[in-house]
């Protein structure tokens, strides 16, 4: 019997777990291999609990886990109980599984994975394999979201979509906010493999809201089995997206009508895009328009941890997890742009194995930094500091190298002047290890958003 938190992580963890497999980058539309059966296997001892409420699925390069937040603070402002479910996790593993916002309690989750190991055998002796850690981790969060009761569950997709675990539910509302490079080799065509592959969630008789407007990719989407299709710039977008005190002002336009200036304290020009994409979800799940003063009281509380988030200034700290070559481009847009009064910048920079530390470097901006400190997440995947470092120094980069997280964190904040941008990126692994070890010394406070 597992019968604490401990234990619970444990037994999980002795599980394969691809997230944090060396080899977790597949190939671009890669299917071999790939299968729902044992996923299938498993909800359906626990009685398929992902069917006891209706589901808003959400699948995306970049953007997903910012908009599924935004989805589920509008649906509970509007009177909804809303489960989310996210990945990965910054800190602590609760934070992947949430009731209006609140992680699941210890105990809950220790009870869940409990009744989770009592199953298992029967769906290895019905499919002659043992369910990956991930696909535990899932029917753990759709039997809790059943267990409370909630009214909608808000779900994203770990990874492409038709195959990922969380595809054994049927979404009234799918979600793709754009198609990007990741999780793939580029090879000719990826890019409509990577969209087919994010197609697969969408259902029959789905609303599918469609934030990638790639007229190239069209057919891919045009072709599910949607009953509407709600494509951004065409039936829904951001009128106006602007910089404002303590955050972006955004006019959203759906087919539903147009809410004016929606006042949100979060940071880029691409949280408006996904602002737009939200909106339109929360009102396709509706089937009407919002209410504007409701929604205004939820974003104004909106937080996105390790998404572009200040947690101190003087210097200015800045955390994002922009793991990928779009992701950095857009985070260096937004230190440009809505960060552009700082002096200079100090980037922490540390990433995985598999991916391209020059392009992430050229995308981050860093030869233009004051310096880069070169680290390395706290993860097997983790791309030493010192390789990291030396691509830098090579692009004519200043550079440091400090392998522990922590200590390339301090450093940062050691050598920065009051008016300097210290950005931490590269990694959510790394965010997630710098985000508590500042809260712990102190530095790290949230002011009040002043709209």
């Amino acid at each position: 019997m597992i019968s604490s938190y401990g234990a619970a992580v444990a037994w999980l963890d002795a599980h394969v777990d691809l997230e944090r497999s060396p080899g977790a980058a597949i190939a671009a539309g890669q299917t071999d291999g790939l299968s729902l059966d044992v996923m299938e296997a498993l909800v359906d001892v626990l009685g398929d609990p992902q069917r006891a409420y209706p589901v808003i699925h959400l699948t995306g390069t970049n953007g997903k886990g910012s908009v599924a937040r935004m989805v589920s603070t509008l649906l509970s402002a509007h009177g909804l109980t809303v489960g989310t479910y996210t990945s990965p996790h910054l800190q602590r593993l609760n934070e992947r599984i949430t009731r209006d916002g609140d992680p699941i309690a210890d105990d809950d989750l220790v009870r869940v994975v409990d009744l989770l190991r009592q199953v298992e055998p029967l769906v290895v002796e019905r499919t002659g394999r043992t369910p990956s850690w991930f696909e535990l981790f899932t029917a753990a969060a759709y039997l809790w979201f059943s267990d409370v009761a909630v009214d909608v569950a808000v779900v994203e997709v770990g990874l492409l979509g038709r195959w990922d675990a969380t595809n054994v539910a049927d979404g009234v509302v799918a979600v793709v906010t754009n198609v990007a490079g990741d999780h793939t080799d580029f090879a000719p065509g990826w890019r409509t493999a990577v969209a087919t592959e994010k197609a697969g969630i969408v259902k029959p008789g789905a609303t599918l809201v469609l934030g990638e407007a790639d007229d190239e990719l069209r057919p891919v989407f045009v072709a599910t089995p949607a009953e509407r299709t709600w494509v951004r710039e065409e039936d829904f977008g951001a009128e106006d997206n602007r910089l404002g005190v303590g955050g972006r002002v955004v006019t959203v336009r759906t087919p539903h009508g147009v809410l004016e200036d929606l006042l949100v304290p979060v940071w880029g020009a691409h949280q408006g895009e996904n602002l737009a994409v939200a909106v339109a979800a929360a009102e396709a799940f509706f089937d009407r328009p919002l209410d504007r003063a409701v929604a205004m009281t939820a974003l104004a509380e909106l937080t996105l941890p390790g998404r572009c988030e200040v947690v101190g200034h003087q210097p200015l700290v800045v955390l994002d997890g922009a793991h990928n070559v779009p992701g950095a481009e857009v985070l260096a847009t937004t230190m440009a742009e809505d960060f552009a009064f700082a002096d200079s910048q100090v980037l922490v920079v540390g990433t995985l194995q598999g991916r391209d530390p020059v392009a992430l470097l050229e995308a981050l901006r860093a030869p233009a930094a004051r310096l880069v400190i070169a680290t390395e997440p706290p993860t097997v995947r983790g791309l030493p500091a010192a390789e990291l470092g030396a691509v830098a120094l090579a692009m004519g980069a200043e550079v440091e190298v400090a392998p522990d997280a922590h200590d390339a964190v301090g450093r940062a904040l050691a050598i920065a002047d009051p008016d300097d941008l210290v950005c931490v990126t590269g990694s959510l692994y790394l965010v997630g290890a710098a985000r508590p070890w500042l809260l712990d010394r102190g530095a790290l406070h949230e002011p009040e958003p002043e709209l």
